[in-house]
Order: structure tokens, then C-alpha cells, then sequence
């Protein structure tokens, strides 16, 4: 069962982006899927390291956006990527480890900081890239 739903409600009006977005969506719904079913470690950390990795082109796609368009709050959102990029690194660290579990917690934060920050965050750029012919 998904953790999280995509809806259009989600969509940032830039094709490319809300499918990163979905994609995104659909890893961290693997990744409860996973845990869920009770997969081994090394699945579970694959997954992970997809994620992590994965998160690492979206960011990479919005921050070139940004530069490309002089985006005015493109400081803030970067430092908003940067601290989750960290958190997930730590959390992959501790994984990979055995220092760290996969736990309800863990998608819990997963989950809304991604929904928080599509909703928050990203739509405000939407309108911005709109107006500068990006779609």
C-alpha cells in the first residue's frame, strides 16, 4: 500500500520536474513497500541508494533552473536540499552501518518532507519558470 499519493495538486506546472517529482514518490513508496514486506537489508539498501542518488539529479535539475532564471529565493531552497541531502546521507550512513534500522520514523519523514516541500516550496517556483518559458 502507498505511503504517499501523487495528485495533481502536487504538479508545479513544469513537465519535467513533477516527473522527477513522481518519481520521487514512487521511490519512497518502493521503499515502504519494502520495509513493509520485510525485504533483506541489502534490497532495502539499494533502494536507498536509488533514492539518495535520485534526489541528488532532481535537486541538481531545479538548482540549474534557478541559475538559469536568476530564481530570487534560489539561496533558501538550496540550503533546504542541502539539509536533506545531509539528513539522508546520515540516515544511509547509519544503514549501511547496521547503527540505523528502517522504521516507521524514518518514512514519516520521508514522506512529509517531500510532500511539505513540493506543496511549500516548490510550487512558488512553478509560476516563476512559467513566466520565463519553461513548461
Amino acid at each position: 500500500m502507498a505511503l504517499f499519493e501523487w495528485d495533481e495538486t502536487f504538479s508545479v506546472n513544469v513537465v519535467e520536474i513533477d516527473q522527477q517529482h513522481r518519481k520521487l514518490v514512487e521511490m519512497v513508496n518502493e521503499l515502504h513497500d519494502a520495509m513493509g514486506a520485510g525485504k533483506s537489508k541489502e534490497i532495502l539498501g539499494k533502494i536507498i541508494k536509488g533514492l539518495s542518488n535520485y534526489a541528488k539529479i532532481h535537486f541538481a535539475t531545479e538548482e540549474k533552473y534557478f541559475d538559469q532564471f536568476g530564481y530570487p529565493d534560489a539561496d533558501s531552497h538550496k540550503d533546504e536540499h542541502a539539509n536533506f541531502a545531509q539528513k539522508v546521507a546520515e540516515f544511509k550512513e547509519g544503514f549501511d552501518a547496521g547503527r540505523l534500522g528502517l522504521s516507521i520514523e524514518v518514512m514519516r519523514f520521508l514522506s512529509t518532507w517531500l510532500k511539505s516541500h513540493i506543496k511549500d516550496v516548490d510550487k512558488k517556483y512553478g509560476p516563476f519558470f512559467n513566466e520565463n518559458g519553461l513548461k
